[in-house]
């Protein structure tokens, strides 16, 4: 019995020291993911990242990781060109073959999702409009101003946002922002004058993991809420 109880101690604490071990291991692979993130993205905002799965160093030693959740602040994307701020992208990997050098890897699924506040989306407008929430679910409020005979116009409409399919070659989504309804108060031209300011598509084509594309969206007193998805995603990448 007296052997019996040396062997049951020294396999707990080869257990503990083992686990300590791992703990420590997986702590150093999130500091240093979460560092690679923040410097191949340029973030303006903070990364932070969980490896799940327990052992962790048997999945490191295969390079083979089962999910790792990745939260980003500050994220510059690109809407057609001009850069667009994502003030929360939040991401779960899935099935991640990690590179060579375990600085980044492939998921062979994720899905996430992405905020962009109101002030952000007026500061990209390529239009000079102000947006704000519109007051109900995937609805926003679009201010625009409009010069037209001699005299300047500012109108404030109800719109609805709203994910289309891209079409063309390049297909992908874009997000489209429609007025439901444009005051025109008998005035010529004026309704035409302020759709081409408060309508408007935008593709996000850039600065999000290269392998993930908008699937949907929502917008509430927060700001537009984009849902994302892909298969083959690159992690600590774009």
């Amino acid at each position: 019995m007296r052997v019996l109880r040396v062997v049951v101690f020294v396999a707990v604490v080869l257990g503990g020291l083992f686990v300590a071990a791992d703990r420590f291991a997986v702590g150093y692979a999130e500091d240093e993911l979460a560092d690679r993130i923040r410097a191949r993205q340029g973030l303006a905002g903070s990364a932070e990242v969980e490896i799940h799965g327990f052992p962790f160093l048997t999945q490191a030693l295969s390079r083979e990781l089962d999910r790792v959740d990745v939260r980003v602040t500050g994220v510059d994307a690109v809407a057609d060109g001009r850069k667009t701020r994502l003030s929360e992208l939040d991401s779960t990997f899935r099935g991640v073959k990690l590179d060579a050098d375990y600085g980044g890897g492939t998921a062979k699924s994720a899905e996430g999702s992405a905020l962009i506040t109101y002030p952000d989306l007026t500061r990209a407008s390529q239009t000079g409009v102000t947006l704000a929430y519109g007051g109900a679910k995937d609805k926003v409020k679009v201010t625009a101003s409009v010069e037209l005979l001699g005299r300047t116009f500012t109108r404030s409409v109800v719109s609805t946002v709203s994910l289309v399919d891209a079409g063309g070659d390049g297909g992908g989504k874009l997000v489209r922002v429609r007025a439901d309804e444009v005051p025109g108060e008998g005035i010529p031209g004026i309704e035409g004058a302020v759709r081409r300011k408060t309508d408007f598509d935008r593709r996000i084509d850039g600065g999000l993991p290269s392998g993930l594309r908008l699937t949907g969206l929502a917008s509430d007193e927060a700001g537009v809420h984009l849902q994302l998805g892909g298969t083959d995603v690159s992690l600590a990448g774009s």
